[in-house]
């Protein structure tokens, strides 16, 4: 048997155990199954995008399976032994399904062939620009996406039963809010902190550095690090130069693009009416998931209001992906922050503070003035906190400016985004 035969038939062996591992059913559906185009699914790396497919592909018995997570596979010159090797150990599938395409030299040539060769492609890639610049540009084919995320608050509940208490599915939202939704260490019981920094760090060096051949490792890195430690505070390009010591901001504008589009994080504008006032303002980054700022924190127990803040930002950011919203932050005239602006098509409609804790009043009207000012200004009624589990619709006023707040919990919040 060739190296390539005895790889690809190595890797037929560890798909044929997925199915006896435990699966966390997701809410996202494969887009476009049954149709002749090519089906691309993206995501960070170890979100479940394999088992997602292979579930999906659960009712079909004639599919085949190549990992280029493999630098064997990435290495050949002659990818006709790669169609060869599948055709033999799967006995001539009409449905392809390549993992991790994007460390293929050249892929979307050999995907283009494929697909003029009659396949039914299915592609994962855990970069975005797969799907963006990349995908467009080089298939001539049509595509379909999905995106998948770590799991949801939802998704991961479903992990301890179905019909769960009140009590029982608040009780897991801190546990949740620290660690996040990565599923393997969740479904294997496995330490998250060890599994997360390992996984950020082949994110890093594997998916960003050696991908971009990047030269400046502890530049990156720098900037990696004060991200996943300031996540959710604005900041300007010159200000995180300064702070990772880069000498350009060009380079730091570079180097969030590809931390972005390796899913480590993702950058919010600040809302204005003025397109040019929203790109000179500042920004702010949030992490993909929550266990990796726990992973990468240096302290002990990084702040629950925060890490609540991140999770809602992670809900509306697929919210955003799927092309049902836009979102932002605010800053009022008054310089106060209302955490997200949320925007479909040309109407604002909502706003949103995220507070863990509001029973001191001074707390409660730091959060509380700036959604009414705001309200005011955008012209915004629907004004939203969520909180830990507060939850009602109050009249508020603040300076003569009037407005009805909906506070909710956030457990409650995350279910229904």
């Amino acid at each position: 048997m060739s190296k390539i035969n005895e790889i690809i038939q190595l890797q037929k062996r560890e798909l044929e155990l997925y199915f006896g591992n435990g699966y966390i059913q997701r809410t996202e559906r494969l887009a476009e199954l049954g149709k002749d185009i090519i089906k691309v699914v993206i995501g960070p790396r170890r979100a479940g995008k394999s088992f997602f497919i292979i579930h999906e592909l659960r009712s079909t018995n004639h599919f085949g399976y190549i990992n280029f997570d493999d630098e064997h596979l990435t290495t050949l010159k002659n990818y006709d032994e790669l169609i060869a090797s599948a055709n033999l150990i799967y006995n001539s599938p009409k449905i392809l399904f390549l993992d991790e395409i994007q460390n293929l030299p050249n892929w979307e040539l050999f995907v283009n062939r494929l697909q003029r060769g009659g396949f039914n492609l299915i592609l994962t890639g855990s970069n975005s620009n797969l799907l963006s610049s990349e995908l467009a540009s080089h298939l001539t084919g049509r595509y379909a996406s999905t995106t998948i995320f770590p799991l949801s608050f939802k998704e991961y509940l479903s992990h301890f039963g179905k019909d769960l208490t009140e009590t029982e599915i608040r009780a897991r939202l801190p546990e949740f809010a620290t660690n996040g939704g990565f599923p393997e260490p969740l479904v294997k019981n496995l330490d998250y902190k060890s599994y997360l920094k390992s996984m950020y760090d082949s994110i890093l060096f594997k998916d960003i550095l050696k991908r971009h051949k990047i030269k400046s490792i502890n530049s990156l890195d720098n900037l990696s690090a004060f991200l996943m430690a300031n996540w959710g505070n604005p900041y300007s390009y010159q200000s995180l130069a300064k702070a990772a010591g880069i000498k350009s901001t060009h380079t730091v504008e570079k180097y969030l693009g590809l931390l972005e589009e390796a899913f480590l994080l993702f950058e919010l504008n600040a809302f204005s009416f003025k397109m040019k006032e929203q790109i000179k303002s500042n920004k702010k980054a949030y992490v993909i998931d929550n266990g990796l700022i726990t992973a990468k924190s240096f302290s002990l127990s990084p702040n629950t209001g925060m890490l609540y803040e991140n999770l809602a930002a992670i809900a509306l950011k697929k919210r955003q992906l799927k092309g049902e919203i836009e979102f932002y932050y605010y800053k009022t005239s008054q310089e106060h922050e209302v955490d997200f602006v949320v925007k479909e098509g040309l109407k604002i409609t909502s706003l949103i503070q995220v507070s863990y804790d509001i029973s001191n009043p001074k707390t409660r009207s730091r959060e509380v003035r700036p959604l009414l000012r705001a309200g005011k200004e955008l012209g915004c009624d629907n004004l939203l906190l969520i909180t830990e589990d507060f939850e009602a619709e109050v009249e508020e006023e603040w300076f003569g400016i009037k407005g009805k707040i909906r506070y909710i919990p956030l457990w409650k919040w995350l279910l229904n985004n």
